[in-house]
């Protein structure tokens, strides 16, 4: 499996996706040519993970996480073709990772928004803490890793996700709500 996830304090929880399990991790600064060498040698069959920061235009990557603004787009349309091979067996987190997904024609499954930071609940109007968005956000990344290591099909995740929802708050029903399987 590659895993594709720039370093960021913000989302670091998401490491509880692939923590412990045989995986290429790319964490750093990467040109999006060897991004896309990386992608490559990645057999069909393989799963790839893509988490982190975006929009619809694709993965972000910062090299300083205390500010704001991203540096780049690490994953982009560029690597459609590359992305496009892997037919349904992609694992994409971050902001807007769908509408991306939908542009190029991919497969898996993706999230729409999801709040990880103070600024993005204000932005989408959703109250909450930082302490709810700690807590709540790592509950999220290890119900999400559960359904993984169990094998479930990833067109049932998005469902199983709304069901795991216990505290039913703005914050976990927004982020919930926005798991989906293309």
């Amino acid at each position: 499996m590659l895993v594709i996830h720039p370093k960021d304090k913000t989302t670091a929880m998401l490491s509880a996706l692939y923590d412990g399990l045989e995986a290429q991790v790319v964490i750093d600064d990467r040109s999006k040519r060897a991004i896309g060498h990386l992608l490559h040698h990645v057999p069909p069959q393989e799963r790839v993970m893509l988490l982190g920061h975006g929009s619809e235009k694709g993965l972000f990557f910062r090299k300083d996480d205390s500010k704001d603004e991203f540096d780049k787009t690490i994953v982009d349309h560029t690597h459609r073709f590359y992305l496009q091979r892997h037919r349904g067996n992609i694992v994409a987190v971050w902001c807007h990772a769908d509408q991306f997904a939908r542009a190029e024609g991919l497969h898996g499954l993706f999230t729409g928004m999801i709040i990880s930071e103070l600024s993005e609940a204000l932005r989408y109007n959703i109250e909450t803490t930082q302490e709810e968005l700690d807590r709540e956000n790592v509950k999220l990344a290890h119900r999400l890793r559960s359904l993984l290591d169990e094998d479930i099909l990833l067109s049932e995740i998005p469902e199983r996700m709304l069901a795991m929802d216990d505290v039913h708050s703005p914050l976990t029903t927004f982020n919930y709500h926005n798991f989906y399987y293309l």
